[in-house]
């Protein structure tokens, strides 16, 4: 035995305790490190999402009904919208729980022309508050539908404006704060269609759901029969389902019986952004942005839309072909993080157009379509910063009691939206079609020079908008402003503003009738 001890049986030296202590915890630290690993791997790997290629497209594409009206003695044409619960089988035999306007899903097509006045009659018979806005829609603040106008369960609202902007794809969605995403998930969403004389004698595709064709996107999970409303984890854009459907139909086909088809595109998903193009990589010509047509028809292979943003694009057909209107992976800058967790790696089959055997022949696009009129921001009077963040903008939660910003009407400003937060965002603005000047101080490519009231920004990206200020005054109502992936809205991703008079102070906003049936 040696003098101090340290050799063990067989005169093998001890490893001291403490040597000891530290191999262990290694171990243990190497061996958590290898599960964590493991299961970032398996949980990164499952993130990315396609349908590319199992789709069978089994279901002939549902058309949203034209909503009927009726026209008073003053010219006023009114809608009746019935916001309602019930069960909608989007697989046959199965029953799932869901949310509509008229039905037990999704809404009708509303349709009206420039210089209409226009009256929506809203009865809520859902369980919980809502409201209905009008996105898009140029409209004086207390007929917005925003947070300040919720229709109580079992009461009522009849707003009613006139048509004073050109001919567009708007659509209509409840905007309650703090719950917008889950109502617009239920499936409560429909098109608002404006017409105007100069869009009518363009030769455009334009007889509904037979060569011009509403498309309303939106991405879905199941849970057995029912909607799974869950955000996965890692998800900080909000919802992102694994499927997608158009106008409420899964697996859907469309046929087609005219040379030229012009589809609607709405991106009604609540934190999707969509890389639409063909399976074939063919080009299509896109003829209108958010509010309204395009200056000329812009020939592309692909059309980005985030949460919120339309377009109008012409696609040509030949007889007797099959195409695939398919999402593409996002490519827009995005981390390595976000470009998995955010949905950027995914793909999805959206919906087949079917060619018949012979088709219609149709009359060739014109080369000019519409002049803008924008803004330009030459005539700017003020200039605002916006900050994006998840935490805020300009770092501060909505406040249902506080005006952000008070513009004057009859003006025109510049606002300068900047997205450094790591994640994708995007801004919308309730009332106005607003001018995108630039992209990180670049012009903007041709799709994004049309009228728009949402606009996609990256991380890293600054846009300049110019926008002006028409509407009537109210210096109680305020409109809103914010990101319109619904879950960065409904966290407090969002403002308001007012429009006053010249020289006029804002008022503190009135809080929004809490019962009983209101009527302006």
């Amino acid at each position: 035995m040696s003098k101090n001890g340290n050799n063990g049986a067989g005169g093998q030296p001890r490893i001291p305790r403490w040597r000891r202590t530290l191999l262990i915890l290694g171990a243990l630290f190497v061996g958590f490190a290898l599960v964590v690993g493991a299961l970032f791997t398996r949980l990164y790997t499952g993130a990315k999402v396609s349908t590319v290629g199992a789709v069978d497209f089994r279901n002939a594409l549902v058309v949203p009904p034209l909503a009927g009206s009726t026209v008073e003695a003053d010219g006023t044409r009114v809608f009746d919208l019935r916001m309602q619960a019930g069960e909608t089988e989007f697989t046959a035999g199965t029953r799932t729980p869901t949310w509509g306007f008229n039905g037990s899903h999704l809404g009708p097509t509303l349709r009206a022309a420039k210089g209409e006045k226009v009256r929506v009659r809203v009865v809520n018979t859902l369980p919980e508050e809502s409201t209905v806005h009008w996105h898009g829609m140029h409209l004086p603040a207390a007929m917005d539908g925003g947070p300040h106008q919720m229709v109580p369960a079992g009461g009522s609202w009849a707003p009613e404006w006139t048509i004073a902007q050109p001919a567009a794809t708007l659509w209509y969605h409840p905007h309650p704060h703090g719950a917008t995403e889950t109502h617009v998930r239920r499936g409560l969403a429909g098109l608002f269609l404006l017409d105007d004389a100069e869009s009518a004698a363009l030769p455009l595709p334009k007889t509904y759901g037979v060569d011009d064709i509403p498309v309303i996107v939106q991405d879905v999970t199941f849970d057995g029969a029912k909607l799974d409303h869950d955000h996965k984890l890692m998800r900080n854009v909000g919802f992102l389902g694994d499927r997608t459907m158009v106008n409420g139909t899964l697996d859907p086909y469309v046929a087609v019986q005219d040379e030229l088809v012009r589809l609607r595109l709405l991106n009604a998903s609540t934190a999707r952004v969509y890389t639409f193009g063909f399976d074939d990589g063919r080009a299509f010509r896109q003829i209108a942005s958010d509010g309204g047509l395009l200056e000329a028809p812009y020939s592309t292979d692909h059309l980005r839309l985030s949460p919120g943003e339309r377009a109008e694009i012409v696609i040509r057909m030949q007889p007797g072909e099959e195409r695939v209107l398919r999402s593409y992976p996002l490519d827009a800058g995005l981390d390595f993080w976000n470009q998995r967790f955010g949905g950027g790696d995914d793909s999805f089959d959206v919906m087949q157009l079917r060619a018949a055997p012979t088709l219609r022949p149709s009359t060739e696009l014109p080369r000019a379509l519409v002049a803008a009129a924008l803004p330009t921001g030459e005539e700017s009077a003020r200039s605002r910063f916006f900050e994006l963040k998840m935490s805020g903008i300009n770092g501060r939660k909505m406040d249902m009691s506080r005006v952000d910003e008070t513009v004057t009407r009859g003006t025109a400003e510049t606002w300068t939206l900047r997205n450094n937060d790591g994640m994708p965002h995007n801004f919308h603005v309730h009332d106005v079609q607003f001018r995108i000047l630039d992209i990180n101080g670049a012009a903007p490519p041709p799709p994004l020079r049309g009228p728009k009231d949402t606009v996609f920004i990256p991380s890293g990206s600054t846009v300049r908008i110019a926008l002006r200020f028409d509407g009537p005054a109210d210096p109680d109502t305020p409109y809103m402003y914010h990101c319109h992936l619904l879950y960065h809205e409904d966290k407090g991703m969002m403002g308001q503003f007012v429009v006053v008079d010249p020289g006029r102070p804002a008022a503190t906003p009135k809080p929004a009738p809490a019962s009983g049936s209101h009527q302006h």
